[in-house]
């Protein structure tokens, strides 16, 4: 690589949950198996081994419309204390190779191996040696690596050859490998964001590398200039040793849609309680709450107070938490499910590893 472009490394794991169930229960191996709630119970898929996949199962598909594709899925609960174990020695393993190292969550993580601490010579034999440890390490689990100048197209191109994959992708051929790709492939670019794209006639990178950057920003705003720069191959992110974690949160999946707000509100004290005693624990402070509801027919609002000073007890994280929710239509229309998080933190002590993923964006 040309002197002064950077040289990441997306690691991540293959099927994570699934496949440490499968190493420690090899007799799973060809059947089909899911991560998650059990169905019937209106639970979610965590992720799902590639034999299920191939019924078209996925990360977050009802449990229930699991069960329906595949009626021979073996559903087995998530052992997160198992998960994180694993996760640490795997991480372990990458900073063993570099001290930059940022982990996005338990199975996956970017390393920035520009300097190349232990004089390997190459990103791409270091991706090729991590891979072969973590296999060592953990007993035979698979990764999945993307090499690149860039940490989006380095994510890219970690989900281009998985299982088990390596994809490298130089300076030179970014332009090349990222044109073809659908927009969606952009992290950040949901489905609605595609859909807006298509109605533009914009479907792959190529053809957003050939749109004017002023009409983006009409049409997407500020995201507008991100996704002008992403189809060229920039991005100003770093690789961070430490990401503080945003947001502190919870939500539930109620067994029947909740039409009156007497057991809405009895969950929402909860979970003021428990956060207010979370942030606590973790010696912060919170200004910010936030509501989540999603309706019978999925439809989901969130809704956000932010304070000048900190939270100073759980009944005041309540009360505004009441009073978002007579922001929504909770009480008129059924209630799937309901969350509320806490964010806008004071300066925290560091956490060696992040949260699985239960928290979600302010406002909607």
């Amino acid at each position: 690589m040309n002197e002064g472009v950077r040289k990441i490394i997306h690691v991540d794991m293959d099927m994570f949950y699934a496949a440490v169930e499968i190493r420690d229960r090899p007799e799973l191996r060809d059947l089909p198996v899911v991560v998650g709630g059990p169905p019937h119970t209106r639970s979610v898929v965590a992720t799902a081994n590639y034999v299920a996949r191939r019924f078209g199962i996925r990360s977050g598909m009802a449990s229930t419309e699991a069960e329906r594709r595949c009626p021979s899925c073996v559903f087995l609960p998530p052992n997160f204390p198992r998960y994180r174990e694993l996760s640490e020695r795997i991480a372990a393993i990458l900073r063993g190779y570099t001290p930059l190292v940022e982990r996005v969550s338990l199975d996956e993580a970017y390393l920035d191996v520009t300097e190349d601490p232990r004089g390997i010579g190459s990103a791409t034999k270091t991706a090729r040696l991590i891979k072969e440890e973590i296999s060592r390490v953990t007993g035979g689990l698979t990764s999945s690596a993307g090499v690149a100048p860039v940490m989006f197209v380095a994510k890219i191109a970690s989900d281009y050859h998985k299982p088990n994959g390596l994809t490298v992708v130089t300076p030179e051929r970014v332009l090349s490998f990222l044109h073809p790709l659908p927009v969606s492939k952009i992290p950040g670019v949901g489905p609605i964001t595609a859909k807006h794209l298509a109605k533009l006639g914009i479907r792959t990178i190529g053809e957003l590398f050939r749109t004017e950057e002023e009409l983006l920003q009409k049409e997407l705003g500020k995201f507008g200039r991100v996704l002008y720069d992403a189809a060229r191959g920039r991005e100003n992110r770093l690789v961070l040793p430490f990401q503080e974690r945003l947001s502190l949160g919870t939500e539930e999946t109620f067994p029947e849609d909740l039409t009156e707000l007497y057991p809405l509100l009895r969950y929402l004290e909860k979970c003021s309680r428990d956060l207010y005693e979370g942030v606590r624990r973790e010696e912060k402070r919170a200004r910010r709450v936030t509501l989540k509801i999603k309706f019978g027919d999925f439809h989901q609002v969130t809704r956000s107070i932010t304070l000048e000073r900190f939270f100073r007890s759980p009944q005041e994280i309540f009360e505004l938490a009441k009073l978002l929710l007579g922001r929504t239509e909770a009480g008129q229309r059924g209630v799937r499910l309901a969350g509320l998080s806490l964010s806008l933190f004071t300066p925290p002590k560091p956490h060696p590893l992040p949260s699985p993923p239960l928290f979600f964006p302010e406002e909607s």
